[in-house]
């Protein structure tokens, strides 16, 4: 999962997200199933997020040779050029309850 800050641009950030981010991160190899988001809200209050990125593998180290490869470098390389409000990076695994 990817959490987006909010960005000194948010329409800037929406538009070079969606329409160049995007279509590099859906080329990470091993990838199973990807989400996003950029509409974010709070249940209340106010949300430090604007957009939240998931992508789903088989198991943390498909998820970290991903990062490691080529595809994931140029991801990894290109979050500079939008993301003004910075980003986390997290990884769990879903537990059923």
């Amino acid at each position: 999962m990817v959490l987006y800050g909010r960005p000194a641009d948010p329409d800037a950030f929406r538009t070079y997200y969606q329409g160049t981010h995007l279509p590099i991160a859906r080329k990470l190899p091993g990838v199973r199933a990807i989400r996003h988001t950029v509409d974010v809200a709070a249940a209340e209050g106010a949300t430090p997020f604007v957009a939240i990125f998931e992508a789903d593998f088989d198991s943390a180290e498909e998820m970290f040779a991903a990062l490691a490869s080529p595809e994931g470098a140029a991801a990894q390389a290109d979050v500079p050029h939008f993301a003004t409000g910075g980003v986390q990076i997290l990884h769990f695994e879903p537990t059923a309850t």
